[in-house]
């Protein structure tokens, strides 16, 4: 099982999240606590989950929730760069869709201030 960590980086208009490891029940409520923190500070969220080598549906559920508390402030939370498995979970989920950039898929370009 790879460690968890969550590193948060301001960039201009928006906090990048940049998850790695094992996003899975044992590290829940750390990844909610991270994602909803840079919610609360910042109306553009970009989760960067070029390091995540798993995730699950307790994972999926913290990026979806942190989604829902974007929106709800106005704002939006994007994630990019998922690989391999992580990507295949998104897609297959449909949550890619929903937290992509363009609502077409996962942005595997990355894109930062498109």
């Amino acid at each position: 099982m790879a460690e968890f960590a969550a590193t948060i980086s301001e960039g201009p208009g928006h906090i990048r999240v940049a998850l790695a490891g094992d996003c899975d029940l044992a590290v829940r409520d750390q990844l909610s606590e991270a994602l909803l923190a840079a919610v609360s500070r910042c109306e553009t969220v970009v989760v960067d989950l070029t390091a995540v080598d798993f995730l699950d549906s307790s994972g999926l559920h913290g990026l979806v929730a942190a989604h829902r508390a974007a929106i709800a402030r106005g704002g939006r939370l994007f994630v990019e760069n998922p690989t391999g498995s992580v990507a295949a979970v998104l897609d297959l989920t449909g949550v890619g869709g929903l937290l992509s950039r363009n609502g077409q898929g996962h942005d595997p370009a990355g894109g930062e201030d498109r």
